[in-house]
């Protein structure tokens, strides 16, 4: 299959580099260009692309306002390349939420020699976008309020109707069943419908999310502010607790481990697994190791296999495993492999999934 890849840019020296670099590779085709997302859209409504690469900071209309527009509407995988888009970058952020499939960083300075050494980073990335099947930006639930966390001699305050019912009456003193979750392409979406559907006296719950360095402790800031739960980038030694959430660093992996009947966190470098740093295999093995029966594992959206082999671990170990179903993944590529594996005990839509999480948690 040769994906067809179409481009927005005000610059024409970008879209000169782009073609540029794009000519002659089989997988890929340009079938066209604009410079701004008014001409790009009566281009792409005649011939649509497999893949929309676009820049954000454009005249007439942004390409955050662009996208979104066309994700409201009819979804086109979209991949973002922007110099606002360098790692740490907020508007990155926006973009992902808003449902770009991934960010790719545009250097002020250099660009065709920049262009040129990446040419294989986003041919891959654009072959992977090719393959994804974004989803109309309608599904994102209700913002929650925090409310006061579990033992604070509060209430805790019932959350909005969201397309993920949760479940009522949770005792805030259970015990602490740690959740491992673990997703790249398309996870940044998926984790925030889920974790926007949880209250804050929910489990805890230690998240492998595939993302460079910088954007993970920008991206656990924006969910705190969206979640009743507490949700926070790790840090070595970090208690996984009742209405927290941690989230593995960029660039360093993340383990659970067991200490006086209390579950923590260890944060610390080494060497990719699976071609990736945090590796989700790496969060779940190792909560295969100390947790084992006592957790619940869910392998969401993403491209490749890492998280398969860790959740099979946990899956032997007695831990309760669920992958999301096909239908609702952006990439369905992580879940597929772990059902290959034959590690899943259930197949959930996204929408599903915070439910299973509080029943899971409910049980004796």
């Amino acid at each position: 299959m040769v994906v067809k890849v179409f481009v927005v840019d005000d610059s024409a020296v970008v879209r000169q580099a782009l073609a540029h670099m794009l000519a002659g590779n089989p997988d890929v085709e340009l079938i066209g260009s604009a410079p701004n997302p008014l001409l790009a859209m009566q281009a792409i409504k005649k011939n649509p692309p497999d893949v929309l690469l676009l820049d954000i900071e454009m005249p007439g209309m942004d390409g955050l306002t662009f996208l979104r527009q066309i994700m409201s509407s009819t979804p086109i995988p979209t991949v973002i390349c922007s110099t606002l888009s360098t790692e740490g970058s907020r508007v990155a952020l926006d973009a992902l939420s808003a449902g770009a499939v991934a960010v790719l960083a545009k250097p002020k300075l250099g660009l065709k020699q920049h262009l040129d050494d990446s040419r294989h980073e986003m041919i891959q990335t654009l072959k992977t976008a090719a393959r994804s099947k974004p989803r109309a930006r309608g599904a994102i639930p209700s913002v929650v309020q925090k409310t006061p966390a579990a033992g604070s001699g509060h209430a805790v305050a019932p959350l909005p109707v969201s397309r993920a019912p949760v479940l009522a009456g949770v005792h805030a003193f259970a015990m602490n069943k740690p959740v491992l979750m673990g997703s790249s392409t398309g996870g940044t979406q998926a984790l925030e419908l889920v974790l926007t559907s949880l209250p804050a006296e929910a489990p805890g719950i230690a998240i492998t999310q595939h993302m460079p360095e910088k954007f993970t402790a920008m991206y656990a800031q924006r969910l705190n502010g969206l979640c009743a739960m507490n949700v926070r980038e790790a840090k070595d030694g970090d208690r996984l607790e009742r209405g927290v959430v941690l989230i593995a660093p960029g660039g360093l992996h993340m383990q659970l481990t067991k200490s006086h009947g209390q579950y923590y966190v260890k944060v610390m470098d080494g060497p990719p697994v699976n071609r990736h740093k945090p590796s989700v295999d790496v969060l779940f093995k190792s909560a295969a190791e100390c947790a084992g029966r006592d957790a619940l594992a869910i392998i969401m959206t993403g491209m490749g296999d890492d998280g398969a082999r860790g959740m099979k671990s946990l899956h032997d170990a007695g831990a309760r495993t669920i992958a999301q179903n096909e239908e609702t993944c952006v990439v369905f590529g992580m879940p597929k492999e772990a059902i290959k594996l034959q590690a899943v005990d259930d197949i959930l839509p996204l929408e599903s999934i915070a439910r299973a999480i509080l029943q899971f948690d409910s049980r004796a």
